[in-house]
């Protein structure tokens, strides 16, 4: 694995607590840099609360479980993600996900009608994402991938994306709006504040296919939702770190929220992560309260946990 930079202790110090619900982690449908299991150790050895799997392609309710047994003492997060192997927007796959413990729920994000051009454009011989690679095989296999869209023609949510919300208020689960547009997002925030849904998190908004501005950003703050920095969006260059700073100065730390989006071989070690991006923001001026707001105190709020 390629050389990264380490944390300070500093760094480490002020995410001590921290749940990283957003990481991508073995055993998955490519080669991770760590199981389960393993993270799960190395947040006792760090002193992380947590942290919540996500996949693009099942459920992680019953795992989250299992691992949570296997390593006491550490929070893990089940998840769903409302892609197309799961059938969609499939409000009764999110009612037995949340009966069997899950947290989080994402929105599409391979599946999303938003992100097709980079599987329809993708040269199969050519470097392409990981999961545009995976998508590709499901394709050649003969799968039915077909996009899962949330709105209609006039832009409306679609009445299964109704029903989704609703199940996720009434089981006080998170939403996080996945890889949806810019004008989705809008329209799944509102949705979602009309349904009843408490807490709504919009995914990396810097990440090149969501390209959210800080304006806008501060426009869905004002409707509740948090923001979501992901560490694997500046660190591979997807956009610069400025584009962070000023949209977390826009917004304030107390609507901010850090997860790591780690989990690939040729990225940090994931335990890494929350640490790293804390030392860039205390370089770019933080506090040391901001980033404690942003890294612990708002992703135990996600991880329902109570505040340090």
């Amino acid at each position: 694995m390629a050389d990264h930079p380490e944390p300070s202790d500093r760094a480490r110090e002020l995410v001590r607590g921290a749940v990283d619900y957003h990481v991508h982690i073995a055993p998955d449908f490519v080669d991770r840099r760590i199981t389960d299991v393993g993270l799960a150790r190395r947040c006792l050895e760090t002193g992380q609360a947590g942290f919540g799997l996500k996949s693009h392609y099942t459920s992680t309710a019953e795992r989250a479980q299992v691992v949570a047994e296997a390593v006491p003492g550490v929070t893990v997060l089940g998840t769903i993600t409302l892609n197309r192997s799961i059938g969609g927007l499939n409000p009764l796959a999110v009612e037995i996900a949340a009966r069997e413990g899950a947290r989080v729920v994402w929105f599409p994000t391979v599946s999303s009608v938003n992100e097709q051009h980079e599987v329809l454009k993708a040269d199969p011989n050519g470097k392409v994402p990981v999961w545009v690679r995976f998508e590709l095989s499901l394709r050649e296999a003969g799968l039915a991938c077909e996009p899962v869209p949330v709105v209609d023609g006039a832009g409306a949510l679609l009445p299964e994306a109704r029903e989704v919300l609703g199940v996720i208020a009434r089981h006080e689960m998170v939403l996080c709006t996945g890889h949806l547009s810019r004008d989705e997002i809008f329209t799944l925030v509102d949705g979602a504040v009309e349904a009843g849904v408490r807490q709504i998190v919009v995914t990396h908004p810097e990440f090149p296919s969501q390209n959210v501005s800080a304006a806008d950003q501060v426009a869905l703050a004002e409707r509740g939702a948090l923001l979501e920095r992901c560490f694997t969006t500046t660190y591979t260059g997807k956009a610069p770190w400025e584009r962070f700073f000023e949209a977390t100065r826009a917004v304030g730390a107390e609507r901010t929220l850090w997860s790591t989006d780690l989990g690939q071989r040729f990225n940090p070690p994931v335990e890494d992560g929350m640490a790293l991006m804390a030392d860039r923001f205390l370089e770019a001026g933080f506090s040391d309260e901001e980033v404690a707001t942003m890294a612990v105190t708002n992703t135990r709020r996600i991880a329902g946990l109570e505040a340090l």
